[in-house]
This record gives C-alpha cells, structure tokens and sequence, in this order.
C-alpha cells in the first residue's frame, strides 16, 4: 500500500458509508411513505365501496349504470358492479378484467391490482339483501412516488452532506497521524530486510502507546514466536524425513519377506491342488482350497497395505497410455463371473469401447476393486458394469443389487480401514479397497461417487479423463483383445 494511501482511504470510506446509509435511510423512508400512502388509497377505496354499496342498493335498476359512471368520474376511481360469477353487470372501468380474475378478486375481499390507471388498491363491497348476489368492486389508484418524498430526498441530502462532511475531516486527522506512526513502522521493517537478518534480526522500537504502538509489539513478539517456532519446525521436518527413509527401507524389506514365502504357499498349494505327486483325498482337497483362499486373501491384504502406503508417500506413480476401458472392464467381468458361479448372480457388461489416458493396471484395480465389492455384498440378482464416453471423460458405472448402503455411511466408505458391519463380521479385508480406489482416480484427474437406495443396491461411477491435462510426450496404444465368447456383454453402438 503507497505510504498516504491511508490519508485518502479513510476520508474516503467515511463518505461512502455516510453515503451508504443516507441512501438506506432515504429508501426506507420512501417505503414507509409509500406504505402510509397505500393505507390512505386502501381505505378511501373501502369507504367509497362501502358508501357507493348502499346506495346502489336503493336505487333502481335503470340509474345504477348513471350512479357509477358518475362517482367513478367524480372520484377518478374505477367501478364495477359485478355478479358473484365475475359478469360484470355496470363497467364504471377503463377495462374490465376477464370473470376468472373478477372471481379471484371478490374472493380476496381487497387488495393491490394494477388496471389501465397503473397500480391500485381495490375493496370489494357486497349489497346487502335483496341484491346479496352482487359486489362493487372500487379500484382507487395508488401513486408511484408517494406524497412528500421530493422534500425526504433534500432533508436526507442536506442533513448527509453535514454530516459527512464532518466526519470526512475528522477521519483524515486521525488518518494523517495514523499514517506518520504506520510510515515509521514501515520504514523499520524495511531496514530489518536491507540488512539481511532474518525475523529475529532487530525488534522495532515503540514510539507511542496507541493502536499502532500495540500492533508494533503484537509484531515484535510475533517474529520471536515465529523464530522458535522455525527452528523447531526445521527439527521435526529432519526428523520426519528420518522417519520416512527408515519406513520405505522397512516397507520394501517386508514386502520380499512376505511375499517370498507367501508366493512359495500359493505355489506349492497349487501343485498339491493339481494332484501332480497323486490324487488327494476328498478332506485333503478341501483343506488345501481353504489354504489357497486364505493365502490369496493375505495376499491381497499385504498389495492393499503397500498400496497405501505408496500412495502416501507420493512413490506410486502412474504409466499413462490410451486404454480401452471397455475391454479391462471385460477382464474384470469374467473374473467376477468365476468368483461368483456359486451364487446367483449374473454379471453383465454393457456400454462401447472407450479410450482412457489412464494406467492400465491401475485402472483394473480400480474396475477390480469396485466389481469385487459388488459381488461380496450381493447374494442374489446380478452385477453390470457399464462402460461409455461422457464428453471428455470415460464413464464407469458398477451397479448391484445388493443390500444398499445407509445413507450415514455414504462418506465413510472411502475412509482407510473403514468396513461395513457385515465385513467386520466375517473379516473379508482391511477395508481398504475403496480409500486406494478413490486416490488412484483422483490421481488420474477423474472423479468417483456412490448412489445407493437401501433394499435396492447401490452404484459407483468413475470418470476418467480421456486426454491430458497438460501437455505430455508421446501416448502409446495398448491393444486389447476383445471379450471372450462365453462372456455375457452387451454392446451398444
């Protein structure tokens, strides 16, 4: 801010907030006049509907048409005499609104309408017996700038311009001396950077006890908290780093430490399982499934646990080329299919061939991960995945007939190690799956939400982007084979 920015800005913004609120005081003034005005016209429509009612009453048939053409000229009013069905019997108006709206009118009794004289307010009378079934309705015109207000605008003007006057000349005194103390401050501050010393440098002497005095040493102290606060945040940050090396050194030892062994289980099991040294027996074969289940599921837990990891240290990154979505989610779909052949449930796949910048393998943890959890959750019913182009973005939708997801849950299921109940029961994961599927399709610029109906299932939708965001080298294809034969796939074209 220029050194007497000061000096102009507060005057300044007294006059405006001087401004301000004689424009506010000005225009409630005008409605409050305004207001008083549509009382008046309000009431004398009232009282000539009232007066105009009696006498029609006693007057023949023949002169009621004089008697209103008359009053509506002498009072500059519109009239009309109308049925409680809205046909006007004598027209005293410039324009008789259509029956509909007449009906409207002697429904609401008074009120504010707007004719050819412009805006009024009119009062519905009803003639008393023998002539019950008609109404005078009287349309008095209400005025746009009420009685008074030109005098209003120059009482408020006069009275705004004294007083912001004042107040103006007042504020820049108190702006000048302001400005001198902010000027020394300033110039301190400035001669602390000139000589290169860090915020602990120098401390800026008080000069004066006011508001800026009190800033100058809420500053000063401030700098010295800053200084410890910077050396200690310099020893965590070493610390933290320290702590960050030894977890990478540690992860990647356990990740050859449990997967050499468990990689050795799978593999043995799958050679006792293929009866390769001769046939097992039924307990025997049943054991070793188990086995193999069990391992495949550590298995999945320790990729999960890495994963994460990973991803929280920024050592994931991502080998982007053009993948067709359509045929991974093929993939996806005929693995699920095996998993789920004992239970009934079908699982579908719908939708085109549709190119992602994407990672592939990633891309078919993310397809994996939600297509998995859709199985688990479904006894019954079906499964479908739909794959389609969505403007600049893939579209993938995994929908299911599961029990569905309560609405309090929604948010959480994308948490680290958040399970639902009936996970936590049966012990099917570290709940997991969904937090990494949620990073990994942010880290591809996509986005992932959830929709879901209790007793109906529920449906995730992935977008993921279909160019760079920003300029990269050159992008390779991967070819996918199309589907297998035995899949169930439908292709909309």
């Amino acid at each position: 801010m220029p050194r007497r920015s000061l000096l102009k800005l507060a005057p300044t913004l007294v006059v405006v907030l001087g401004i301000a609120v004689a424009a506010v005081m000005a225009l409630l003034g005008f409605f409050r006049l305004r207001a008083h005005a549509d009382e008046a016209v309000a009431l004398r429509s009232r009282v000539l509907a009232v007066a105009l009612a009696e006498r029609l009453r006693a007057a023949d048939a023949f002169d009621r048409p004089a008697i209103v053409d008359k009053a509506a000229r002498r009072s500059s009013t519109e009239l009309l005499l109308v049925e409680q069905n809205g046909r006007v019997v004598v027209d005293g108006s410039l324009g008789a609104p259509s029956p509909r709206d007449i009906v409207e009118l002697l429904v609401e009794g008074s009120g504010e309408a707007t004719t050819r004289q412009g805006r009024t307010r009119y009062f519905a009378a009803p003639l008393s017996t023998p002539l019950s079934n008609l109404s005078l309705i009287v349309f008095a015109p209400a005025p746009e700038l009420p009685f008074a207000t030109r005098s209003l605008l120059v009482s408020v003007a006069v009275l705004t311009a004294i007083l912001v006057g004042g107040a103006g000349l007042v504020a820049f005194g108190i702006a000048r001396n302001v400005n001198a103390d902010v000027s020394y401050v300033r110039e301190r501050i400035v001669e602390m950077a000139l000589e290169g010393a860090g915020p602990s440098g120098k401390s800026i002497p008080v000069r004066d006890t006011d508001q800026v005095g009190i800033l100058t040493s809420a500053f000063n102290l401030l700098v010295e908290r800053f200084t410890a606060a910077e050396h200690a945040y310099q020893h965590d940050l070493q610390h933290a780093l320290e702590f960050d090396r030894d977890r990478a050194a540690f992860l990647s030892a356990l990740s050859h430490e449990l997967r050499t062994p468990l990689n050795a289980i799978l593999g043995f099991t799958d050679v006792l399982l293929a009866e390769v040294d001769g046939p097992l027996s039924e307990d025997a074969h049943d054991n070793l499934t188990v086995l193999r289940k069990s391992a495949d599921h550590l298995r999945a837990l320790i990729d999960d646990i890495l994963d994460l990891s990973a991803l929280e240290s920024g050592e994931l990154k991502l080998d982007t080329t053009a993948v067709d979505v359509f045929a991974v989610a093929a993939e996806v779909a005929r693995e699920a299919r095996v998993t789920a052949q004992d239970r009934p449930i079908d699982v579908l796949l719908s939708g085109s061939p549709a190119v992602a910048l994407a990672d592939a393998r990633r891309v078919r943890q993310i397809l994996g991960n939600l297509v998995s959890n859709a199985v688990k959750f479904t006894r019954e019913g079906r499964v479908e995945i739909h794959v389609e182009l969505d403007g600049d973005y893939v579209s993938i939708s995994v929908v299911d007939t599961g029990p569905g997801i309560p609405p309090e849950q929604r948010a959480a299921i994308f948490e680290e190690y958040w399970q639902a109940p009936a996970s936590r029961q049966s012990r099917t994961g570290a709940g997991l799956g969904l937090a990494i599927t949620r990073r990994l399709v942010r880290m591809h610029g996509g986005a992932i939400g959830v929709e879901s109906e209790m007793g109906h299932g529920s449906r995730f939708t992935v977008r993921l982007p279909i160019r760079p965001i920003e300029a990269r080298g050159p992008v390779r294809f991967i070819s996918t084979a199309p589907p297998p034969p035995d899949m169930n796939v439908e292709t909309v074209r």
